[in-house]
């Protein structure tokens, strides 16, 4: 979170203001959630320290929206935060996923759930594959 202060100054300059206050939000969860008054978009800017989101940005699809270059979690990364958030929206969330995607590394996405559910004591894997067996 070093990079808060620059980030806040970038999204002043943008107009992009923050939902939350960024200093205490920002501190417990590693997300700064704003909102671009303009277009009414809401964003989330994520700090990322684990080899996981490392790669998750990289993996992030790159989409042109009005002459900027924007970069979305892959259904596979978004599946992973949703199950590590674990909220019963989450899950709907996770089961429209796995409906409307069919042709999603599972694999991948359960390499990432069992190395989160070691560190966490999460049975996320389990509930992972509860929602993908409720859709069989």
């Amino acid at each position: 979170m070093d990079r808060q202060a620059d980030l806040l100054a970038v999204a002043t300059s943008l107009r992009i203001t923050p939902l939350v206050d960024p200093q205490s939000f920002t501190r417990d969860t590693m997300v700064l959630l704003c909102l671009d008054p303009a277009t009414g978009i809401r964003i989330d800017f994520i700090f990322s320290f684990t080899p996981y989101e490392r790669q998750a940005i990289d993996r992030a699809a790159r989409i042109s929206i009005s002459h900027a270059q924007v970069r979305f979690a892959t259904p596979e990364d978004l599946i992973v935060h949703k199950m590590l958030a674990a909220r019963p929206r989450d899950h709907e969330d996770v089961t429209g996923i796995l409906l409307k995607q069919p042709h999603l590394d599972l694999a991948y996405v359960r390499h990432w759930l069992v190395e989160f559910a070691a560190a966490t004591s999460q049975p996320l894997v389990k509930q992972f594959e509860t929602l993908v067996k409720s859709l069989q």
